[in-house]
């Protein structure tokens, strides 16, 4: 029974990897497109740059979850995974439109437009992950 359990752990390991990758280099882009340092300021207690972060990230990997779900292949979950950051890093500068000093407002610890970008990328993640449905 437990060998049957564990036959599908090389596949759970090949897409739990695969979403790790996906994460990586989600931070790596996201963190370079941001003039403001968002890991310096989370080691400096600023609350607003961890909660813009922390929902950018869970907005990002709401339709990595999807694509792990509903893709045909590993291929096919990363080219998804893709999409998923290139929505994640649109959202970021469109909301920054009607927040035109959004990096450094949350730079300087104000909540409320992190709060605003951490939304925006929470239901730009969500709708990007309904939207992800596989049709053979």
């Amino acid at each position: 029974m437990v060998l049957q359990s564990l036959a599908g752990l090389p596949a759970f390991l090949v897409y739990f990897c695969t979403g790790i990758v996906a994460v990586m280099l989600y931070l790596f882009v996201y963190l370079r497109i941001t003039p403001h340092d968002e890991f310096e300021l989370i080691r400096n207690n600023v609350s607003s740059a961890a909660v813009a972060l922390g929902m950018s990230l869970l907005g990002f990997v709401l339709p990595v979850v999807s694509a792990i779900v509903h893709s045909a292949n590993v291929v096919d979950c990363l080219i998804w995974s893709v999409v998923a950051l290139i929505v994640q890093v649109a959202v970021y500068y469109i909301v920054r439109i009607p927040v035109p000093n959004l990096s450094g407002r949350i730079a300087q610890g104000e909540m409320a437009p992190a709060i605003w970008l951490g939304l925006a990328s929470l239901a730009a993640g969500a709708l990007n992950a309904a939207s992800m449905v596989y049709t053979p």
